[in-house]
């Protein structure tokens, strides 16, 4: 099946990369090894990550790519995996995971929106912050350590308690 992906050069885009096991943990259990792999992505393939947050199993990503660049695919690609090169097999693979040496953490796709305008952008940055929240996983969106809402906080974009008068969401 073929995907059709848009892409512009220097455009902003949303990414959401998945595990195949829903109820893993092994993105915030390695999330050093994880770290390590943004930031090897980024010395190769430079990129601006305008926000992010890490879950257990998921991640959601809007990365401002260079002028002239529309290759999210590759970077995207080699963060999956160098994160994967660095766990050992945890469990049967099929044969085609096998063929392709891919040790079954990831879901093969990935989800990605071109970020149309401002307002587009803010909208989505807003969900990366309050998917910890959305999720169950904590009360308040800067109480989960695995979010740029931090830096926003930090660089006085978004005040301490954003969205603490939001009502507590409910698991998808």
């Amino acid at each position: 099946m073929g995907y059709r992906r848009l892409r512009i050069p220097g455009a902003t885009y949303f990414f959401t990369l998945v595990l195949q096991d829903r109820n893993a943990s092994l993105l915030t259990d390695h999330i050093d090894t994880l770290r390590s792999a943004m930031v090897a992505v980024k010395r190769r393939y430079p990129v601006r990550v305008d926000g992010m947050v890490v879950l257990p199993e998921h991640l959601h990503m809007v990365w401002t790519l260079p002028c002239g660049d529309s290759d999210y695919s590759t970077r995207i690609s080699m963060l999956k995996s160098l994160f994967s090169k660095s766990l050992p097999l945890t469990r049967d693979r099929t044969p085609s995971q096998q063929k392709r040496e891919d040790k079954g953490i990831w879901q093969r796709r990935f989800w990605e929106h071109w970020i149309r305008d401002e307002l587009d952008f803010h909208r989505h940055i807003d969900y990366v912050h309050i998917n910890p929240v959305k999720h169950g996983l904590v009360a308040r969106a800067n109480q989960w350590p695995y979010s740029s809402i931090h830096r926003y906080i930090r660089e006085g974009d978004l005040p301490p308690n954003w969205a603490a008068d939001m009502p507590l969401m409910e698991h998808d």
